[in-house]
C-alpha cells in the first residue's frame, strides 16, 4: 500500500507558463476543492492570479492580474481525475487526498505539420502527486 498517488502527463498541447500559474493557484490544495476552482475557471467565475507572467495583462477584481485558461485547465482536470483513480487503486480514501506536487516542466518543441516552415507547437510536461492527509491527534 503506497501512501501517495501519481500521474504524469507527457507533451500536452498546452501553454507552459499558463500551466506554472495554474499549478501554483491548485498546489497544496484538498483535490475536491481544486477540481472544484478548475471547473469555476472554465465557468468564468474564478480567474486564476498571475504572479510570474502578468506582463500587460488585464485586472480582475479582487485578485489584480488574472486570466481564464482555459485549454490548461482542461488537461489539468483530466490529469486530476487519472490521479485520482491512482489513488483509489492505491488503497487511498480520495475524500482525505491533497495535491503534495504538482510541476508543469516545459517539453521539446516539434515542428508544426503544413505549409508554414519554422513553426514550433508548444509542449508541457505536468507531473502530480497526491498524497492523503495526516490525521491529527488530540492531546489530552
Amino acid at each position: 500500500m503506497n501512501d501517495i498517488a501519481k500521474i504524469n502527463g507527457k507533451d500536452l498541447k498546452i501553454s507552459t507558463k499558463e500551466s506554472i500559474e495554474v499549478c501554483n493557484f491548485i498546489r497544496r490544495r484538498d483535490l475536491v476543492k481544486a477540481r472544484r476552482l478548475l471547473e469555476n475557471v472554465l465557468k468564468k467565475k474564478i480567474a486564476v492570479p498571475l504572479k510570474l507572467f502578468n506582463t500587460d495583462r488585464g485586472h480582475r477584481p479582487g485578485i489584480g492580474p488574472g486570466s481564464y485558461p482555459m485549454k490548461t485547465s482542461k488537461a489539468i482536470l483530466s490529469l486530476l481525475d487519472g490521479v485520482e483513480s491512482n489513488a483509489e487503486n492505491n488503497g487511498l480514501n480520495k475524500n482525505n487526498l491533497y495535491i503534495s506536487k504538482i510541476i508543469a516542466n516545459k517539453a521539446s518543441r516539434s515542428y508544426k505539420f503544413g505549409r508554414k516552415r519554422g513553426r514550433k507547437m508548444k509542449g508541457t510536461h505536468i507531473y502530480i502527486e497526491v498524497a492523503e492527509k495526516a490525521k491529527k491527534e488530540v492531546k489530552k
